[in-house]
Formats: structure tokens, C-alpha cells, sequence
């Protein structure tokens, strides 16, 4: 459940983006008592998020706005199924409806895609994460959306976990030096990650007690070395080119989680239309 305090900052970024001062045709066309009723329907199949966030909108823009919630977050929809109701002000619907429209289609097309990933492993221990991959501003809203559409979310941001890299390691000297370091520093709640690239620095990892061990592009002949090596000692993940395609084979390998960064960066917005009835 996403918390008011949390999303109204969003949302009223983008009704200040979307409306200077006036709604300049509404507000010219349309009397002050105007009344509508609009209706949002789907345009095609596939997993709503967002509905609490689009009706936010509209409670942020006019609180007098009667809406009515057909579909929650997480169900399955067909095409043409209308999800959302609201009546009232033609004014207020008007200037609400494209800001709503953005960010419940944003957010339904991650849940559809993470849905479509998450059935493709149900039947292996492997768990499908999302990354820090996300438009700046919306993460808690995609990171949400993921977990909607069955999914799980990595890290939400850089304070969460030590999660060392090529680069770090270049610049300190060593993956052994790097944990070591981390380690001294670090709460004993806070776990370590390393991203290793081949089966030499996957062991280099293992003996300086990584937590997690990140498999940065390996082949799933690779991977399958790195399982045997590792012996469950460290959760491994895989990253890298994990299309859907081929996380089935890497499910059968045995690796505990793989890492999706196109779950948020490069989702299609799921078709969602409104439309004012009378």
C-alpha cells in the first residue's frame, strides 16, 4: 500500500507541470457547474497498478469529486474492462485526467511486464528483481508496480545495501580489500554484494564473505560453474542481457535471483483511454 505522504509530492509535481495557473480551454468552454461523468477503459489485456494513485489525483484536484473503483491493483484485465468512475466537476475531471492517465498507465504497463516475467519462473526458486533503473521521481511508484505484477524488488537505493561493482573494485584494489573495508564499516544488519565477471573473482568473493554475488553477464554454461563453486555459501544473482526468453534456462542452473533492469527501463505504457460519458 502506497502512503499519501509519499505520493502527493508526485502527483502535485505533475499537476504543476500540466497546469501553469489554468486550464485555459476547460476554463473557457466549460461553466463552473458543469457536471460529468467519465469513465477510464482498458485498451488492451493485462495487470492494473496505480488505481489508489489515479484516484489520488483526483482527490488532490477537486476533494468534491465522487469516484468509484471497479478494479484493484493487481487484478487481471481484459481488453475493454472499464476500471474507474469518477463524477463531478467537468473542470476538475478535466484537468486530472491526463496526470492520472500517465502515471496508472506507467505503472500498469510495469505490472503487466512483471507479470509476464514472474510466470515464466513459477515453477523454479529463482526470484525476478527489478533495479535502480527507474525514472527519477516515480521509483516508489515502479518499484511498487513490480511488486504488483508478482515480481520483487533489489535494492530501493544506494543506502540500502553495500553492493560493490567493477568500478569500486578498480578504485580500491581488489575485490578482497573492498569487502574487508565494507565490512569494518558497516552495521551487522547490512548485507555486502559483489559483482563478479568471471569464476576466478567469483571464488575471490566466496573467501572474502561476500553476502551476495552478482553474475555480470555469464553465460548460462558459466552460471552453472558458479553454482556448483559456490555450494549455497552466498545468494547468487544474475545480471546482464536476462531477457524473458531465457529465464527458464537460467532457473533450471539454480541461482537464487535474477535482476531485471528492463522491467522499468524500457516498459511499454499499458493503453488505458477516458472518456466523459455525459
Amino acid at each position: 500500500m502506497l502512503s499519501n505522504y509519499k505520493i502527493d509530492p508526485i502527483i502535485i509535481r505533475g499537476l504543476d507541470e500540466d497546469i501553469s495557473y489554468v486550464d485555459i480551454t476547460s476554463d473557457i468552454l466549460l461553466p463552473e457547474d458543469h457536471y460529468s461523468i467519465a469513465e477510464m477503459k482498458t485498451k488492451a489485456s493485462g495487470v492494473i497498478a496505480g488505481i489508489d494513485v489515479a484516484k489520488r489525483v483526483f482527490e488532490l484536484v477537486d476533494n468534491n469529486l465522487e469516484i468509484e473503483v471497479l478494479v484493484e491493483d493487481g487484478s487481471y484485465v481484459e481488453n475493454q474492462t472499464i476500471i474507474f468512475r469518477v463524477k463531478g466537476s467537468s473542470r476538475s475531471i478535466l484537468k486530472g485526467e491526463r496526470v492520472a492517465l500517465n502515471l496508472l498507465q506507467r505503472m500498469s504497463g510495469i505490472a503487466t511486464m512483471s507479470y509476464e516475467y514472474a510466470k515464466e519462473v513459477e515453477d523454479y526458486k529463482l526470484r525476478v528483481v527489478d533495479t535502480r533503473k527507474t525514472t527519477p521521481g516515480l521509483r516508489i511508484l515502479e518499484k511498487y508496480a513490480v511488486k504488483i505484477g508478482g515480481c520483487h524488488n533489489h535494492r530501493f537505493n544506494l543506502s540500502d545495501a553495500v553492493m560493490i561493482k567493477d568500478n569500486h573494485i578498480k578504485a580500491v584494489g581488489g575485490i578482497k580489500k573492498a569487502v574487508e573495508i565494507a565490512k569494518s564499516q558497516i552495521p551487522h544488519t547490512t548485507k555486502v554484494e559483489v559483482e563478479v565477471e568471471n569464476l576466478d573473482q567469483l571464488k575471490e568473493a566466496l573467501d572474502a564473505g561476500a553476502d551476495i554475488i552478482m553474475l555480470d553477464n555469464m553465460s548460462n554454461e558459466v552460471m552453472k560453474e558458479a553454482v556448483e563453486i559456490n555450494k549455497g555459501k552466498a545468494i547468487l544473482e544474475a545480471s546482464g542481457n536476462m531477457t524473458k526468453e531465457r529465464l527458464r534456462g537460467v532457473g533450471q542452473i539454480g541461482v537464487d535471483v535474477v535482476s531485471v533492469g528492463a522491467l522499468t527501463h524500457s516498459v511499454s505504457a499499458f493503453d488505458i483511454s477516458m472518456n466523459i460519458l455525459k
